[in-house]
């Protein structure tokens, strides 16, 4: 048989070399690591579910814990009183710590005891009360009114603290003032003289003229109450609630005036 020639040689060699090449894969296939499941793949998802739910259950438990002890809303940390306190004063102790003079001051801040009253009217609105305490929250809420109404006023909250004391200047003033030694001949002119200026006034301007000299009147006279409470002196706090009496009752007048139509005489 004649040798093959070189070239011939040649072209079997790249004919195998070519065969052996397209037998293998072309790149390394690309591996993953492997996972063994040893549960059933639904139950693995149920758990996988189950597990990614806790964290928003546990922030509305949280959330739902803040909700039930609201500030404003009735619970066993703010319950009713059973029973009524001894003055207004008890009611606001935020307000007013120190309670009534001389113990405390006269003065009340008006924001802090309205700020206070409102939290108070919160807590004890019948509707936030179940049908059996409806009764006493009435009844609460109707007392917390009247102590506000009184002490955020000063001549009311005068005649309050001299009424503890079995003082009333309430009743037919002008009789008790006239019946002081010697009268206060000064106050009955000085409320004389404000009616006919009243009477005569033409202008807002004179009203206005008015109702800054009477406020004045009325701010002197508080802080004579003031001191007089301070100093636990009953007779000077009743003398003066009856002339802060006759200067509100000025003040009701000027607030009433108007042109053409009289003037609300002060008796």
């Amino acid at each position: 048989m004649r040798a093959a020639s070189p070239s011939t040689l040649r072209y079997l060699r790249n004919a195998l070399a070519h065969d052996i090449q397209g037998a293998r894969p072309a790149t390394r296939p690309r591996t993953h690591p492997q996972v063994y499941i040893t549960k059933p793949l639904c139950s693995a998802r149920r758990e996988l579910w189950h597990s990614s739910r806790q964290p928003t259950r546990a922030y509305s438990s949280s959330a739902s814990a803040s909700e039930s002890t609201k500030p404003d809303e009735p619970s066993n940390s703010s319950p009713l009183p059973t029973q009524a306190p001894k003055t207004h004063y008890d009611l606001f102790p935020s307000t007013i710590p120190s309670g009534p003079p001389p113990s405390g001051p006269f003065h009340v801040d008006p924001r802090t005891l309205r700020r206070e009253f409102l939290q108070l009217q919160a807590r004890a609105h019948p509707d936030l009360h179940p049908e059996p305490l409806k009764a006493r929250a009435q009844a609460t809420s109707a007392l917390i009114n009247e102590a506000y109404k009184t002490l955020q006023d000063p001549l009311r909250r005068a005649q309050y603290l001299l009424a503890l004391r079995g003082i009333e200047t309430d009743k037919d003033e002008a009789a008790k003032l006239g019946g002081d030694a010697g009268g206060d001949s000064e106050l009955l002119m000085t409320v004389m003289e404000v009616n006919e200026a009243m009477e005569e006034a033409d202008s807002e301007d004179v009203i206005h003229e008015l109702k800054g000299e009477n406020d004045v009147r009325i701010e002197e006279s508080v802080g004579v109450l003031e001191q007089a409470f301070k100093e636990d002196d009953m007779e000077t706090a009743r003398r003066e609630a009856v002339r802060l009496r006759y200067w509100v009752n000025i003040k009701e007048g000027l607030d009433a005036w108007e042109r053409g139509k009289g003037t609300i005489l002060v008796h």
